[in-house]
């Protein structure tokens, strides 16, 4: 058995999870996430502004508190899409070697492709599922990218698409709530993009949508009409796409201060949720015409799970 950490840096939210690993499976020591908008305006500026490194590295180094805590033999932190297109990186690559290093020696975040990112999160996402289910078209919606994967057992085909609910609402959702013309740019914008992955992911063989990370399940949270946020009852949940679709346009038309107050909403959330609604609502009438699929399945377990599993692997 080892303990092991990962981290997994996106464009607004860095999370931890402390695993034990036994025979290729994970069990659970500790799991926190915090929003920190690392990707705050990276789309405008192509940098990392000061106060989002700064919000990560007060993060990360509780994350390393933990980790010691824990005794944790092996440590993996993953970047994402706000990484990947920073100019400044290096400031944040020299920040994560100071901490991570004082829990494991010569550990350093790494910046991983739109592939190893899809690749991760299917592995993390379809561990616990049926396989008569399968074949999976696995959707991990993050603020800076958006990756379609699909497969059975493993990944056979992916791509990592630039939208994400940060990426989106900072290109094109100004107003509260946003007027009729910038959702209309907003749907042009997913459109496009979708478009390019689903070129190179034949969804049309998918017989189960699988949606992982928080925009997806904060709207099961919403269509189960749950007080606070549960993320057993949300785990392995399913939507149909009428009640999905509901709460999707509800969220949409709604001022932040009234998001804020739904029960399940992370306050993190609350002004990007209603750009992960748009994408949502696109991927929905796209699997359902390619594909045929009618409900979308809610996991809790994702690319924090994938990396997990791949130090050891």
């Amino acid at each position: 058995m080892s303990r092991v950490g990962a981290i997994d840096c996106g464009t607004n939210s860095i999370r931890l999870l402390i695993a034990d690993q036994v025979d290729g499976k994970l069990a659970d020591v500790h799991r926190e996430m915090r929003i920190v908008r690392l990707g705050q305006g990276v789309d405008a500026t192509g940098q990392f502004a000061p106060e989002a490194l700064s919000r990560t590295e007060s993060a990360l180094a509780d994350y390393a508190e933990l980790m010691r805590h824990h005794g944790v033999d092996d440590v993996r932190m993953v970047a994402t899409s706000a990484t990947r297109d920073a100019a400044n990186r290096d400031v944040f690559f020299a920040m994560t070697a100071a901490v991570l290093g004082a829990v494991v020696p010569g550990a350093v975040a790494e910046v991983i492709t739109g592939a190893e990112e899809a690749a991760l999160s299917f592995n993390g996402a379809v561990g616990e599922l049926d396989s008569a289910a399968a074949p999976f078209v696995v959707v991990d919606l993050g603020g800076g990218s958006t990756e379609v994967v699909l497969g059975s057992d493993e990944m056979t085909a992916g791509y990592s698409a630039d939208i994400g609910c940060v990426r989106l609402t900072e290109r094109c959702l100004h107003s509260d709530p946003p007027t009729a013309e910038e959702i209309a740019a907003a749907r042009d914008v997913v459109r496009e993009g979708l478009h390019e992955a689903f070129r190179a992911v034949p969804v049309e063989q998918a017989r189960t949508w699988v949606g992982v990370a928080g925009t997806m399940t904060t709207l099961s949270a919403l269509a189960q009409k749950m007080p606070v946020y549960d993320s057993d009852a949300i785990h392995l949940s399913r939507v149909r796409f009428g009640e999905l679709l509901n709460v999707c346009e509800g969220l949409i038309a709604m001022p932040r201060a009234q998001r804020a107050q739904l029960g399940p909403m992370h306050e993190g959330r609350v002004d990007v949720i209603g750009g992960g609604a748009i994408i949502v609502e696109e991927l929905a009438a796209a699997l359902q015409q390619r594909a045929g699929i009618e409900e979308l399945t809610v996991s809790e377990h994702d690319i924090l799970d994938g990396i997990a599993l791949s130090i050891a692997g």
